[in-house]
């Protein structure tokens, strides 16, 4: 599924294909809620959830590498 399609598509049909298609890349939190990104394809996307919830709220989808500046504060290389 291309960036457009998955967009367009129902919030149902975008977890389905983040199950069988989406790599998770990281968690982080914001407020009340805790995201995950996974890398689609040629786009990113971004699952919202209340914490402690189950139910993902909504689905943020992203082709930029500037949508992954808040992941990039996480990442911690080992020194050598």
């Amino acid at each position: 599924m291309n960036f457009v399609a998955f967009k367009t598509s129902h919030q149902r049909l975008q977890l389905a294909h983040l199950a069988r298609h989406g790599q998770p890349l990281a968690e982080r939190h914001e407020d009340s809620f805790a995201l995950t990104l996974y890398a689609v394809g040629d786009f990113y996307a971004e699952t919202w959830q209340a914490r402690d919830e189950d139910d993902v709220l909504f689905v943020h989808v992203f082709q930029k590498p500037a949508g992954l500046s808040d992941y990039l504060k996480l990442v911690r290389l080992p020194s050598f």
